[in-house]
C-alpha cells in the first residue's frame, strides 16, 4: 500500500532535498522564473506558495519561519517586502508551471516555473548588478 508517500523522493537524501528546495526556492525569489527538470518543478510549487503566504502575514514570526527555510536573508527581504505586498489580494496560485520540452542529453522532461505576475526585468538583474560593480571595481 502506498500509505505516507506524499511526496517525490528524486533519489536524494532527506538533507539533501531539504537544501535543493532551499536552493531552487531562493533561486526562484530572486529570478522569478528558473528552468528545471518537471518533477522537480511540481514538488517546489507548494514549498513556495507557503512562503508566499508567509510573506503575505508579514509578522516577525513568519519572517523566521522563512528565514529558517531559505537560508539568505536577501531572499527573505525580498520575500517579505516585494512578493508579499505584490500577492496581498491574491488567494492561493502564485506559481504558474510550463512544460519545456526534454533535455537532450538525457531526455528529462523539462518545466519552466514562475510567478504568475512576475517582474519580468527580475530575471538576471542581480547577476548584472555583480557583474557591473566587479567592473566598477576594476577600472
Amino acid at each position: 500500500m502506498r500509505h505516507a508517500r506524499g511526496y517525490r523522493r528524486l533519489n536524494r537524501t532527506h538533507e539533501h532535498r531539504k537544501a535543493l528546495w532551499a536552493n531552487m526556492a531562493g533561486s526562484l525569489i530572486e529570478h522569478e522564473q528558473i528552468k528545471t527538470t518537471l518533477p522537480k518543478a511540481k514538488e517546489l510549487r507548494p514549498i513556495v506558495e507557503k512562503l508566499i503566504t508567509l510573506g503575505k502575514r508579514g509578522d516577525l514570526h513568519a519572517r523566521r519561519q522563512a528565514a529558517s527555510q531559505l537560508k539568505q536573508d536577501e531572499y527573505v527581504a525580498k520575500l517579505f517586502d516585494v512578493l508579499g505586498p505584490r500577492y496581498a489580494d491574491r488567494q492561493g496560485g502564485y506559481i504558474r508551471i510550463m512544460k519545456a520540452g526534454f533535455r537532450y542529453g538525457d531526455m528529462a522532461p523539462m518545466a519552466i516555473i514562475e510567478f504568475v505576475d512576475r517582474d519580468v526585468d527580475a530575471k538576471g538583474a542581480a547577476d548584472k548588478a555583480r557583474v557591473a560593480a566587479e567592473d566598477d571595481a576594476e577600472a
